[in-house]
């Protein structure tokens, strides 16, 4: 038998010259008859080649028993051989992080959740693909997207980051650190801190989702005091980054745009759509255990808007779907907000809970129909907190229809949208919500 060893663009391929098509199965007891033709050291997967003649990777440790065994047999013949490299291991120290944290930087804790919370591989599989994707579609300065890059390079880092990537990562650590210096950069750049290139007054309000989606993914990254490089200017960047949320909270405690200084209006104004990327900054500040003043506070005001805004339906938002903003598409987010800031409001939660199951029953999500990714992550975030039948009954729907709208290079085709603020055009936010949806099982586990 003859093995050929080849190194390129990361990937350790083992190659056999009497290599057969065999049967292969995952522990979810899916088959599929391929041809092995190589192993990747980096993101530990099986390469394979179908019957058409299509390549493909499957995660090793989603294998059934025989054929993981079968892979690592390979695997060790490679190192043996001196032709694989170790795996990369991130340099974090999981013991000091909140528990919820953890599985997201082991192979074997990701598909444990994953199959855990109903899903299958091909999620996890579907996300190593988008991070590679991510990876090849860096700007050259570091960011990701054609406009607001703050808020899409905060999208990306927060993927890569929700699968327990670091700088040290040999496969993405440097599409992250050069992330991380893009949103540092600019927070140098700017008098307030703010995380975003149009932040002046008077100018769109985008600048003000887009600050609060780069801090939550700065604050992700500081949480986990992730790999061994530094980062000169992120421990300012985000603790100034995180003051400036608290400062620009409305007394109404949700935030507003429209300001004359900043695109901020801290004033007066209440809009749960910007104010639910902000909930989930504020959590992840909490989390990080630094000292930031009025943080608590600021919490507090926060969970009180959310109840405030909930109807007699127990969905929040407006109670007409006549209303551009309503409780059938913004509930998700705030539900989510209230369950993350506030222990003591399980009641009004679980009131949101019920409001967002019974709507996806008599109106299931559907890629061809009513494919509202920005509603879609939010109800995520807010079923998966919850868990139980509600959860396993969402994520059966949506997980295999956003797996089956992945391309080849990562990205994630268009679904038709009945609500058109729910929609995702731009490429890059489709691809960072997708993910960060099949993400979620060891990203926010609980």
């Amino acid at each position: 038998m003859k093995r050929v060893f080849l190194l390129s663009a990361g990937l350790i391929a083992f190659v056999s010259a009497s290599a057969e098509m065999r049967m292969w199965t995952n522990i979810t007891g899916q088959i599929i008859e391929a041809e092995m033709t190589g192993v990747n050291a980096v993101k530990r997967s099986v390469q394979i080649r179908l019957k058409n003649g299509s390549i493909a990777e499957i995660p090793i440790e989603s294998l059934s028993p025989p054929d993981k065994e079968y892979a690592r047999q390979h695997w060790e013949q490679m190192q043996s051989a001196g032709g694989a490299p170790a795996a990369s291991t991130p340099a974090v120290d999981v013991k000091k992080l909140p528990p919820r944290y953890a599985s997201r930087f082991s192979a074997d804790a990701r598909l444990a959740k994953l199959l855990e919370s109903g899903l299958t591989a091909d999620a996890e599989a579907a996300v190593i693909r988008s991070l590679d994707g991510f990876k090849a579609k860096q700007n050259a300065d570091g960011s990701w997207g054609r406009g607001n890059k703050c808020a899409m390079t905060g999208f990306a880092l927060q993927c890569f980051l929700g699968h327990g990537e670091t700088p040290d990562s040999e496969a993405y650590g440097d599409s992250i650190m050069r992330g991380l210096m893009f949103l540092i950069e600019t927070a140098k750049k700017n008098p307030h801190g703010m995380l975003a290139e149009t932040w002046e007054g008077g100018k769109s309000g985008a600048g003000t989702y887009e600050h609060a989606i780069a801090t939550d993914a700065l604050g992700q990254y500081t949480l986990a005091r992730l790999g061994s490089k530094s980062l000169p200017g992120l421990r300012e960047a985000y603790e100034k980054a995180i003051a400036l949320i608290i400062s620009q909270q409305t007394p109404e405690g949700s935030w507003s745009y429209g300001g004359r200084d900043i695109a901020y209006n801290p004033q007066k104004g209440k809009d749960l759509s910007l104010a639910n990327w902000h909930f989930l900054a504020l959590h992840t500040a909490q989390d990080c255990g630094l000292k930031i003043q009025g943080l608590e506070s600021a919490m507090k005001k926060a969970s009180s808007y959310i109840q405030d805004m909930q109807t007699k339906d127990g969905g929040f938002g407006a109670s007409s779907r006549e209303f551009h903003y309503n409780q059938w598409s913004l509930s998700g987010g705030a539900t989510a907000g209230l369950m993350l800031l506030d222990d003591s409001s399980a009641a009004q939660a679980q009131k949101g809970i019920r409001f967002i199951h019974n709507y996806l029953t008599a109106e299931p999500p559907e890629w061809d129909q009513s494919c509202n990714l920005y509603c879609w992550y939010g109800y995520t975030n807010a079923l998966h907190q919850a868990g139980g039948a509600e959860w396993l009954s969402y994520a059966k729907k949506v997980s295999p229809q956003v797996t089956a709208a992945q391309e080849s290079d990562g990205r994630f085709k268009s679904g038709r949208p009945n609500y058109p603020a729910g929609d995702a055009t731009d490429p890059t936010y489709r691809q960072a919500l997708c993910t960060l949806i099949l993400e979620t099982p060891y990203r926010m586990a609980k």
